[in-house]
């Protein structure tokens, strides 16, 4: 019992710990990019060494994963939750351009420039995934028809990156053109590109998702 009682603060104590590193490490991520992320800096803003700090994450790809991670499974909740009443696309696609502009970083960070050198383990890849099902299952529940394309008959052969899901070649294009287009206004946004146009991001995004759901 006196072990078990004297094990639990110090694992709080490196919960705490852990958590303050990974404040630090968003902090870093925003002014400088996550390329530059320095664990000898967050050290340093600690109060500790360097090696005390790789007691806690035990070099940089490890930290990144946990921040990766960490944006990931955020993102997966909130899809999740969109999802709920019933698989409808534009909730889905509101709710991703909501959690993106929330918080910037977190999304640059795992749909913006790659960090070089850097490769993600297979449970970061396996919940993307879980967040691509939830859009397929989104566009398998809407009206089917149209002729087939040639994309179509593309990504029929090539479907892993669509996991397990029964999807139809045609759904699985009109899932994938939708993630893509959505995801190039929300990195124009979230770069600052469409500042000096003088039009609504917001109505932009909209649009593409009604002229998505409009294609057949």
């Amino acid at each position: 019992m006196a072990e078990t009682g004297t094990k639990a603060p110090r694992e709080r104590y490196r919960a705490q710990v852990r958590a303050e590193i990974k404040e630090h490490a968003w902090e870093q991520i925003a002014t400088a990019g996550a390329s530059a992320l320095s664990l000898n800096a967050i050290a340093k803003r600690l109060g500790m060494s360097g090696p005390a700090l790789y007691r806690y994450y035990a070099s940089r790809d490890e930290l990144i994963t946990e921040l990766i991670r960490d944006a990931y499974q955020s993102l997966a909740t909130t899809v999740r939750a969109a999802a709920e009443p019933g698989p409808d696309v534009a909730a889905l696609a509101q709710a991703l351009r909501r959690w993106a502009l929330d918080d910037p970083q977190r999304y640059l960070l795992i749909y913006g420039t790659p960090v070089p050198g850097y490769h993600a383990p297979d449970d970061i890849t396996a919940i993307s995934a879980s967040i691509m099902a939830t859009l397929l299952d989104a566009f398998a529940a809407l009206p089917s028809g149209g002729p087939a394309t040639p994309l179509d008959a593309h990504l029929g052969e090539h479907r892993e990156w669509a996991g397990d899901h029964p999807a139809p070649p045609a759904v699985l294009r009109r899932a994938l053109t939708l993630w893509t287009r959505l995801h190039g206004v929300l990195s124009l946004e979230l770069a600052g590109h469409f500042a000096g146009m003088t039009i609504d991001p917001a109505q932009l995004f909209t649009a593409e998702v009604d002229d998505l759901l409009d294609a057949r």
